[in-house]
């Protein structure tokens, strides 16, 4: 058996290998393997979005643990930091999400979260496949394995949607909510669905919901942060102050401004992070963002004090970071942001308290935060290639490299990197000048056609990034 688990989590079409019964029943039974030490009380808490399959593989989940004389409780609907949240705190061995986020309703995964309500790593990952590879064991029948594991039998039920809005509602400060705000939301039909709209009605703002109708089968289908444009049209439509969409799981949030414009996660992380330094709560006196976040963030980042440190895509290497830094903030352009002080996790309900806080205390509007941002033009260029050989081996490319980074000059970034699975090579540049990076881009691309065919270089040799970012290069992390 190959990875089970992608970057996150298990992802794949419902009824499908690796989201057929069989499969996810010894994926439960291995996780409470994993995770017992001994101790055959493993408790697990699950939380779904609104997927029709939702239910099914809950069961399925449920039955494998408990043929390990595990016990799997559910949280019913709920988003996917309401599990990350609720499992330390609720004295859970672990929690488990089945959501495919945004994709979707055909599709559906299994995410864990450990019981400090971080994702797995990819060690203890790696260590349940393991254990599922292995045959020298199997999951019993329904019959051996007792009528409690019976996976035709519901799940025992709690309903935690309390907790969760009360730690939420601890974000904004006391007053600045108590305003009837009108604000519209757009909750994908998915997760936030029991969430958001109590929760902002809870904090004494106007909210208009749309996305709030789940079927089963609308999770994501023309709403939420994936299509933001009927939320744009109906902020703009009905005079609201902001909108906010979700994604199905809840774990990232992006923003429509009064005029209808989109605010994305780079914008949010620069507002928040300015106004956590002004309350002396960003840690650290830096942000984790990806490498995908446009320069325009790092360079009113540093005009502020403020340093960017950069790593993989992905907001399970975000969390890493922080971690391993001691960092208060960090996140994707996606709206995947994450705040330390409340949870190591994506949290689009978080995220859009943070902002309103920010909003509530600086006394401006959306639109006036977000012009803080100077999103700078970028321009990606793809080359297929027989190879992916090592560029800073062929000192022809190599020049042509260094070249346009010193033209950059502290104002722009170079990323060149193979793609891990295609035949391509990726030049992504950012600058001040549009037609001036897109030249700049074609001369690596005309060295590396010119040049590399022509050298006799190991096929298989390893062949890294090359990424610029001046003044103050980061360390380098495949994607």
């Amino acid at each position: 058996m190959g990875h089970l688990f992608g970057t996150d989590g298990v992802r794949g079409r419902a009824g499908s290998y690796p989201l057929d019964a069989p499969t996810i029943r010894r994926l439960g039974a291995a996780l409470a393997r994993a995770l017992s030490h001994g101790d055959q009380n493993v408790r697990f808490l699950a939380g779904r979005d609104t997927r029709e399959s939702g239910s099914w593989i809950e069961r399925e989940l449920a039955f494998g643990i408990a043929s390990q004389q595990g016990v799997l409780t559910s949280a019913g609907v709920i988003p996917t930091p309401a599990v990350a949240y609720l499992t330390p705190r609720m004295g859970y061995t672990a929690g488990v999400v089945i959501s495919a986020s945004h994709n979707p309703f055909e599709d559906n995964g299994i995410k864990v979260f450990s019981g400090a309500g971080e994702k797995f790593t990819e060690a203890l990952e790696r260590h349940v496949e393991s254990i599922m590879a292995d045959s020298s064991w199997d999951v019993p029948g329904p019959a051996a394995a007792g009528a409690g594991a019976d996976p035709g039998r519901p799940v025992e039920h709690i309903d935690y949607r309390t907790e969760y809005i009360s730690h939420l509602s601890r974000i904004l400060p006391p007053d600045t909510h108590k305003t009837g705000m009108r604000v519209a939301i757009d909750c994908a039909n998915g997760a936030t669905t029991t969430i958001a709209p109590r929760l902002f009605q809870e904090l004494g703002f106007e909210a208009r919901c749309i996305g709030c109708e789940p079927d089963g089968r609308n999770i994501n289908l023309g709403v939420g942060s994936t299509a933001p444009e009927l939320l744009a049209r109906t902020v703009v439509d009905g005079g609201y102050r902001l909108g906010i969409a979700y994604d199905g799981d809840g774990d990232r949030a992006i923003f429509v401004d009064a005029s209808g414009s989109i605010v994305d996660g780079d914008a949010v992380m620069l507002m928040c992070a300015k106004q956590m330094k002004a309350e002396a709560r960003l840690k650290g006196g830096a942000v984790v963002a990806t490498v995908m976040s446009n320069i325009g963030l790092e360079i009113a980042l540093r005009a502020s004090g403020i340093d960017l440190v950069r790593c993989a895509v992905g907001d399970k290497y975000v969390m890493e970071e922080m971690i391993r830094r001691g960092l208060a903030l960090g996140g994707e352009q996606s709206g995947h942001v994450i705040f330390s002080e409340y949870l190591f996790t994506g949290d689009g309900l978080a995220t859009s308290l943070n902002v309103l806080r920010t909003m509530a205390v600086t006394g401006r509007e959306l639109c006036d935060l977000a012009a803080q941002l100077t999103t700078y033009p970028q321009v990606l260029l793809n080359q297929r290639v027989e190879r992916k050989v090592d560029l800073g081996t062929i000192p022809e490319v190599a020049e042509v490299i260094a070249s346009v980074e010193s033209r950059l000059a502290g104002t722009g970034r170079l990323l060149v990197r193979y793609s891990g699975t295609e035949p391509l090579l990726r030049v992504m540049l950012e600058g001040q000048n549009e037609d001036d990076i897109r030249r700049w881009g074609r001369e690596i691309i005309d060295a590396v056609k010119k040049h590399v065919k022509s050298q006799n270089l190991n096929p298989n040799s390893q062949a890294p990034d090359f990424e610029s970012r001046n003044p103050n290069p980061q360390s380098r992390r495949n994607e």
